[in-house]
């Protein structure tokens, strides 16, 4: 990283204090930018760094709502709209315990590069709550859905700030916040958030768009180096919708997908994932992974101990959460024989280990290229609500696949332009960056 890179870096942790997955996130992306700034001085001049690691707006909020027992419940909301200069913000809202203004930051600092690389007009933003949606009664969240929008309905808008779902937020969740709005604005302004059900605005393929096009980028690196992920062993970390559809995908390809894990540990199957029957029990049911070990047979076991990253595997795809798989994990797919490795959640490798997967010449795809379907997805559900429009799956699904190979072609070029090919988070980081430092300048100072 360059003296300039640095100072700004510095100056990032200090007016920033105690966020350390925003640091993280900030050094990933600057450690990638010291060619760009010598071919780029006008980067400099202008304080595009300092102005793109700043947030256009920080809101943080008090969440009042009412359990089934009649006590007064308070969380915190936040939504942080990071940077407008390519379109409205854009980005998740995430339900979970670990919530906090450093992880929300992180995320949105994220999601700008990674809209920008989907080639949609759409900025970056990010959102959620500390509220843990496990456990709760459908009238706990529905309570507490309408009372975080009761607050942030006011910084929305279709052409202002456009939500959609993460970790905790689905469909269910989208519903109760979407009829808040309504309720409350008196206008059906469908393309305010998107994830929406399919009869009241929403896009089909959205639910599967993220682990689909995690899946389309990793088929595309493969094809670059002359391989295919038919007849490939795959470990997808995570049993929610980003790990399920990735797995779908995969099996579709040719992969035999042989494990997924939640909080409560993880299974191996080694006939290969029943992908109804996951979805009965983690879909339907929302029960803990065991269930599957337990209804599948002899083919499936269930662990606590150790990690899913212990299973060995031609193909890892981390679609859980931030973190989780750290150097250790990726010395033991290394030595397991990994070929590829792409990031299905947001950040979920830890630098040494991404550094650990490139030296080994892995195909490493970094979260903001590989999990781009989903935002690219609802970006499409955003086309669809403005024309008042509604596509068939396989349209859309077209749609997505070709915004990953596109993806995929501008990250790639962009690392052989700065000379080291194949380096898919230099790639993503630089492609995604110059296109908002342009319009950055192109705005003037706002």
């Amino acid at each position: 990283m360059d003296t300039k890179l640095q100072e700004t870096y510095d100056t990032v942790v200090r007016r920033n204090p105690g966020e350390a997955e925003f640091h993280q996130a900030v050094k990933e992306v600057f450690e990638s930018l010291s060619p760009v700034l010598k071919r780029n001085p006008q980067y400099v001049d202008a304080a595009v760094l300092e102005r793109i690691c700043e947030p256009e707006r920080q809101i943080i909020f008090r969440v009042p709502w009412m359990d089934d027992e009649n006590n007064v419940q308070i969380n915190r909301g936040f939504r942080v709209e990071f940077s407008s200069v390519l379109g409205p913000y854009k980005g998740g809202l995430r339900f979970h315990p670990s919530v906090y203004l450093g992880i929300i930051k992180f995320l949105g600092f994220e999601q700008i590069f990674k809209n920008s690389l989907t080639g949609m007009p759409i900025g970056g933003g990010k959102g959620g709550s500390d509220f843990d949606p496990r456990g709760r009664s459908e009238g706990e969240i529905m309570r507490f859905c309408q009372s975080f929008m009761t607050e942030l309905y006011r910084h929305l808008g279709e052409y202002t700030d456009v939500p959609a779902g993460d970790i905790g937020v689905g469909g269910r969740e989208i519903g109760y916040m979407f009829g808040q709005y309504k309720r409350i604005t008196n206008r059906y302004e469908s393309g305010v958030l998107t994830g929406k059900g399919l009869t009241w605005g929403g896009s089909l393929v959205r639910t599967e768009a993220t682990g689909f096009g995690t899946v389309f980028f990793t088929e595309e690196m493969a094809k670059a180096r002359g391989e295919s992920l038919d007849g490939r062993r795959v470990v997808v970390s995570g049993s929610g919708n980003v790990a399920i559809y990735a797995a779908e995908k995969a099996t579709e390809l040719g992969a035999k997908v042989v494990g997924c894990s939640d909080s409560s540990g993880f299974i191996v199957d080694e006939e290969g994932l029943d992908l109804d029957l996951l979805k009965q029990v983690k879909e339907v049911e929302r029960a803990r992974i065991v269930e599957y070990a337990n209804r599948r047979g002899s083919s499936a076991t269930f662990s606590d101990t150790g990690s899913i990253w212990d299973v060995p595997c031609d193909v890892a795809l981390p679609c859980a959460t931030q973190n989780e798989l750290n150097a250790e994990h990726a010395r033991t797919l290394i030595k397991n024989g990994v070929k590829a490795v792409s990031e299905g959640a947001n950040m979920p490798c830890t630098p040494d280990a991404v550094a650990l997967l490139q030296e080994a010449g892995v195909a490493f795809g970094p979260g903001k290229a590989a999990n781009a379907g989903g935002v690219a997805t609802s970006a499409l559900e955003m086309q669809q609500n403005a024309s008042r429009d509604s596509w068939d799956f396989e349209y859309t699904e077209q749609r997505l696949h070709n915004i990953m190979i596109d993806i995929h072609e501008r990250c790639a070029e962009t690392a052989e332009e700065y000379g080291t090919p194949g380096n898919y988070v230099l790639g993503a980081n630089i492609a995604g960056f110059t296109k908002v430092a342009d319009a950055v300048i192109a705005l003037g100072v706002i």
